[in-house]
C-alpha cells in the first residue's frame, strides 16, 4: 500500500530527515492540536531523538508544534505498542475476519486507557490511522 503524501507532509519529513538521520516511513500533520507526528525506520529512534531529546527539542523549535516521534516494526502487535507508548497494555490482538478486515483489541487498565485514548482521543485516532497505512488494520478497540 502507498501512502501518498500532501506537500506539507513531504516538506515536514524532508525537514525531519535532514536535521536528524533518521528515515520516516510515515507523517501525521495535526493543525488543530500543532502537532507532527513522525513515524520512523525500526532502529532510528535514538537518532531521531538525539541525546536527551536534544535532536527532537531542535526539531520542535524549527517547525514551532509538538513533535511526537514512533518506531516503526514489521510485527504488528509491536507496532500497536509502540503506538500507545506511554500506556502499559495487558494484552493486544489482531483478529482478521473473513472478509479479510483486521481489527485490533487492545487492553489496559483504566489509567492507562486514558493514556491511549489521549485528550479529546486525539491518542487514538492518530493510532487509526496510523496502523490503517501501516498494517492495513482497520480498527482499534480499547477494552
Amino acid at each position: 500500500m502507498t501512502i501518498k503524501f500532501t506537500t506539507n507532509e513531504i516538506r515536514y519529513i524532508a525537514l525531519f530527515e535532514s536535521m536528524t538521520g533518521a528515515t520516516v516511513k510515515d507523517c501525521l500533520v495535526d493543525e488543530e492540536n500543532g502537532k507532527l507526528t513522525f513515524l520512523v525506520k525500526n532502529g532510528d529512534m535514538g537518532l531521531a531523538i538525539g541525546k536527551r531529546g536534544s535532536t527532537v527539542t531542535k526539531v520542535q523549535k524549527t517547525v514551532d508544534k509538538g513533535v511526537e516521534v514512533i518506531e516503526h516494526s514489521d510485527d504488528q502487535v509491536e507496532f500497536l505498542s509502540n503506538l500507545m507508548a506511554p500506556a502499559k497494555l495487558r494484552s493486544i490482538r489482531v483478529l482478521q475476519k473473513e472478509n479479510g478486515e483486521k481489527i485490533a483489541t487492545v487492553e489496559a487498565d483504566s489509567r492507562n486507557k486514558r493514556t491511549a485514548i489521549g485528550k479529546g482521543g486525539q491518542n487514538i485516532e492518530r493510532a487509526r490511522i496510523l496502523a490503517k497505512r501501516q498494517h492495513n488494520i482497520s480498527n482499534i478497540v480499547i477494552k
